[in-house]
């Protein structure tokens, strides 16, 4: 592979699946070591704040178990696009559920270690609350950052039910940062609590309320990404929940599968996507529709940002 031959000689940072275990299930002639990957899965299943259905969990295991079904010839790119870039899987850590912010730590480290490396690090949760986490180096990094956030939930409250770093309070964590803004795609659920906090930070704040879905065009949603470094967080209970009941806070009126590839393509073609997020899958045993959905919008996400050739 190219990809091999331009990378120099790099030990992994951590311990990583066999290729043929991790995503994608890759066969030998796609299969690349750590230092001729363009891109790291690192499975991270934190569950410590869920407030309605468990199970998140078990989802960075379900995605990749379902990953290994997904087709690797991607029909809109005419390729197979994981040739281009090369992938590889981390093992997953083991995760104190009890401590919240010493997992997020632990995150952060495993996310600074990949983008020190020059790769694209795609984080699989796990509940919402990873993304403060994951995105911690990003903020370093680039001082022009901008995040591009689907969901059904805000996530603008300050902590939920005790906890400061709640799967509801990800938005919220993330904006802590001063300068970062959000662009939010598909919300339909926010609490009167959040609704002070969203009016004053407006200037940071872009929401597309789901309940406009039909007037929605991904050209004007991307506008505010153009020529910027964008980190893209999924909670995929952004996608209605007819097409994805597997999560622990299911909404209808929600995105479908065409509604976020258009905004996902047109933001890799305006800005540049250097780091993702996937989280809030809650398998729902002998049901794999869901599972293999968001193992197919994670190889989007990086035929999008990396696969173009």
């Amino acid at each position: 592979m190219t990809q091999v031959a331009t990378k120099t000689a790099m030990t992994a940072p951590f311990a990583m699946l066999k290729p043929s275990e991790g995503f994608l299930g890759l066969p030998p002639e796609l299969a690349t070591d750590y230092a001729g990957s363009g891109a790291v899965i690192i499975p991270f299943g934190l569950e410590a704040s869920v407030s309605y259905g468990g199970g998140t969990e078990a989802g960075p295991a379900a995605m990749l178990a379902a990953s290994q079904e997904v087709e690797l010839f991607d029909e809109e790119l005419w390729c197979e696009p994981v040739e281009r870039y090369g992938v590889i899987t981390a093992r997953e850590p083991v995760i104190d559920s009890e401590d919240i912010a010493a997992s997020l730590k632990k995150l952060e480290a495993m996310t600074t270690a990949v983008l020190k490396d020059g790769k694209f690090p795609l984080v699989f949760g796990g509940e919402h609350s990873i993304t403060p986490g994951a995105i911690r180096p990003f903020l370093s990094q680039y001082d022009d950052l901008i995040i591009l956030h689907f969901d059904a939930h805000a996530d603008l409250r300050d902590g939920y039910e005790g906890e400061h770093f709640s799967h509801a309070a990800a938005m919220r964590r993330v904006l802590d940062h001063p300068t970062v803004p959000i662009v939010s795609c598909g919300i339909r659920n926010i609490s009167k609590s959040e609704i002070p906090f969203y009016q004053a930070n407006k200037h940071r704040i872009t929401i597309h309320w789901g309940k406009d879905r039909a007037k929605w065009k991904a050209a004007d949603i991307v506008k505010p990404l153009k020529g910027r470094p964008i980190y893209l967080t999924f909670d995929l209970d952004g996608f209605d929940s007819s097409v994805m009941p597997s999560t622990g806070t299911p909404e209808p009126g929600g995105l479908f599968w065409e509604d976020a590839m258009a905004i996902i393509k047109a933001a890799s073609e305006i800005g540049t996507i250097v780091g993702a997020d996937i989280n809030e899958l809650a398998p729902i045993e002998g049901f794999h529709g869901p599972d293999f959905l968001a193992s197919k919008l994670a190889y989007k996400i990086l035929n999008y940002s990396l696969g173009r050739g």
